[in-house]
């Protein structure tokens, strides 16, 4: 029996995703060629928008990171301005691409347990009109904190700023309108809140923006105007694609829609998460967030003040009884992490609660 994976992705996945794997397929077959369109149209659906609002989506090869790359390097022009909005380990690793290609950046850091304050942004853009682009995290899966891109979505709107969303770890779980927050460009992952497997990400972008970054990437493979194009064309992909993957997408697809779509996930995900805090609170631990700003999606919990409490034994004690938990990534504050989002249910919560008590009782 597989462990359950309290992770934020890779997932546990459904058998029948699993299954949707086990086809060889050419990467210019028919067949292939129509789920790839399927798809395209698919997360258009789940997004909440329709071929008349404007939007297509571009499927990229590679982790959720490389579809970040593809619109960072790709839709910010040579005399473009960055504004990034950074609580996190992801926000900052925009940053590092932006300082790669050479891109202007204003950074406004904050620690990872600060929900950014939207007034920092504008007071930021009321004083340097050069700003072009404005990035941030949704839900930042260094905490699982989730970001104000409601607020921040408005004010680009304002000053008619291009508006990029990282929304690897929610979209699927947590209702977004990219329409109304006039998100230019939203990156998710295939093995996230859909449930798939590792092997592409996503891009929805906003086709006015889109069609503006011809000749602009700065790379040959991660050129997301390129391969907007050929799939645009013939949905075919530049590079050889993950057919396996895709194909378990085509079949998460469909699991999403047989849950009830993204509210019912989310409902499922959300009642994961209250479990997962009474019963970590019943235990004594603590979580790193204010409740207030604590997505439902991961959550990071402080280490126990315990002389005897040791991560590495209790990850590895917890790992035996087949129970995987996250490894922390704050820069100054020990933590584990615990994610309640895939094929995970309140059964499977509760087990988790059940090994937790019994190894902490161990130590």
């Amino acid at each position: 029996m597989d462990n359950k994976l309290f992770t934020p992705g890779p997932l546990n996945t459904k058998l029948s995703v699993k299954q949707a794997m086990l086809h060889d397929m050419g990467s210019r077959d028919k067949e292939f060629l129509e789920i790839v369109k399927e798809i395209r149209a698919e997360l258009l659906i789940i997004a909440g928008l329709t071929p008349e609002d404007g939007y297509d989506s571009v499927l990229m090869q590679g982790s959720g990171t490389f579809g970040v790359e593809s619109v960072i390097s790709t839709v910010i022009p040579t005399d473009g301005h960055l504004l990034l909005i950074t609580n996190g380990a992801y926000g900052d690793r925009i940053g590092q691409m932006a300082k790669v290609y050479g891109i202007r950046t204003t950074t406004l850091n904050y620690r990872e347990n600060i929900v950014p304050p939207v007034e920092d942004a504008e007071n930021v853009l009321l004083k340097d009109e050069t700003i072009t682009h404005i990035a941030i995290v949704h839900c930042e899966t260094t905490t699982g904190i989730f970001n104000d891109i409601e607020g921040i979505g408005l004010l680009a709107k304002k000053y008619g700023k291009v508006f990029i969303v990282d929304a690897m770890s929610s979209f699927g779980a947590v209702p977004i309108d990219m329409k109304a927050l006039g998100i230019d460009f939203l990156v998710s992952s295939s093995n996230k809140c859909i449930e798939g497997v590792p092997g592409f990400s996503f891009v929805i972008a906003k086709i006015k923006t889109l069609e503006t970054c011809i000749g602009q990437a700065r790379t040959v493979s991660l050129d997301l105007y390129s391969q907007w194009i050929d799939l645009k064309k013939n949905n075919q992909f530049r590079f050889t694609p993950p057919i396996q993957s895709i194909l378990a997408f085509r079949k998460a697809i469909d699991e999403l829609k047989a849950e009830g779509g993204i509210l019912k996930r989310s409902e499922r995900y959300q009642q994961n998460y209250q479990r997962l805090i009474e019963g970590t609170e019943a235990l004594g631990l603590r979580t790193y967030l204010n409740k207030e700003d604590q997505g439902y999606i991961i959550t990071s919990f402080l280490f126990p003040e315990h002389l005897n409490f040791d991560f590495t034994r209790f990850y590895e004690s917890l790992h035996q009884r087949g129970q995987v938990i996250y490894q922390g990534k704050l820069s100054d504050t020990n933590c584990f992490r615990i994610g309640n989002i895939g094929q995970l249910y309140l059964q499977d919560i509760e087990n988790l609660l059940i090994a937790i008590k019994e190894v902490l009782e161990e130590m």
